[in-house]
């Protein structure tokens, strides 16, 4: 099939299944107009993303795991980001995964009890239970609200802690809402759009509050990153000090927090992805070595997030691996898995 140039466009399977259970989704395509993503909708349900890496022929393309009723089923195949030649679908059945070997410390030798015991806590719950969660402390209170049951877990965002836009009057509250969560029994994750240290565009396409895009800024990170004497490089660890502050709080009223900056590089739409893989790993490792050894946080449990292999900074410096899956709706949620070392 190709086309996909509408919104709308899509194509539907339908496929029947003896029993309930889990298919490996191969998708045979020819991005040959660039790289492109599809949507991918299992009986109406949640939609799942797929990336199609550019190729001038076509390629096998890992779309994740399905969960097929047993009886009939519909794959939908739906335009996304559209331009691309669809050839075919295949679903093997998935093999029994294997037991993990999961690593029973830490990386940081000197991590706290508190984040001790909640990488503790992870690994006992590991392939026995789900934890639900929710992003920012207001959503989680909506909830709670509405069904009488809090999240587990809730994420908050340092971002108003970025340099860059304190100086333009942001004012942090991550800080207190994961103080208020803790406090009430739950875990606290921690992500940081990092507003680019410098280089702001601020024009009415691209606002300066959007400054951790790419398209919003013209900060490099490889020529900041090239050596430790540039002013660029001076102003990485002005805004690494400053989230260190924040950070040493929660350390201090005894909370053990989720750690997953530099999130989704891999996508290049934020500043620490741009300059691919080599730049975004020696940021990771800078922002490590300066956290954890200088500034002594011990109560970090580090998370990577990217899906790509050639972007993994290694076991050393990473505790979790976790994937950004963007899904619709209700159903099983799924994204094709990273072959790296660390196991997840």
């Amino acid at each position: 099939m190709t086309g996909f140039d509408e919104g709308s466009d899509k194509v539907t399977f339908n496929i029947s299944s003896d029993s309930t259970r889990l298919y490996d989704l191969t998708i045979r395509v020819g991005a040959i107009y660039g790289e492109k993503r599809t949507s991918v909708i299992l009986n109406g349900g949640a939609s799942s993303e797929v990336y199609f890496p550019a190729s001038q022929t076509f390629a096998n393309i890992a779309g994740g795991q399905l969960l097929l009723e047993a009886g009939a089923n519909t794959l939908d195949i739906v335009s996304n980001w559209g331009w691309y030649l669809l050839d075919s679908i295949t679903l093997t059945p998935s093999a029994p995964r294997a037991a993990h070997n999961i690593d029973t410390t830490l990386r940081n030798a000197a991590a706290d009890d508190n984040a001790k015991a909640l990488y503790a806590y992870l690994r006992s719950i590991y392939g026995k239970k789900i934890l639900s969660g929710q992003q920012e402390l207001s959503y989680a209170d909506w909830i709670s609200r509405l069904t009488g049951k809090t999240p587990a877990l809730v994420s908050v965002d340092l971002i108003d802690y970025s340099p860059s836009r304190v100086e333009r009057g942001t004012v942090g509250t991550a800080v207190e809402e994961a103080l208020v969560h803790h406090n009430r029994g739950g875990i606290v994750s921690v992500l940081w759009h990092w507003n680019a240290p410098a280089g702001l565009y601020d024009t009415d396409e691209n606002k300066w509050w959007s400054g951790f895009y790419t398209r919003a800024t013209d900060f490099d990170l490889e020529a900041a990153l090239s050596t430790t004497t540039n002013s660029n490089y001076t102003l990485i660890l002005r805004d690494i000090d400053a989230i260190a502050v924040q950070l040493k709080r929660l350390q201090d009223a005894g909370v053990p927090i989720l750690f997953r900056p530099l999130h989704e590089a891999e996508g290049a739409w934020f500043w620490w992805g741009a300059k691919g893989p080599e730049a975004t790993k020696k940021l990771w490792l800078l922002l490590h070595d300066r956290l954890t050894n200088h500034h002594k946080l011990n109560n970090l449990i580090w998370v990577w997030n990217s899906l790509l292999p050639a972007w993994y900074v290694g076991d050393d410096t990473v505790d979790i691996l976790s994937a950004d899956v963007y899904a619709q709706g209700n159903g099983v949620s799924s994204s094709p898995r990273p072959r790296v070392a660390k196991l997840d």
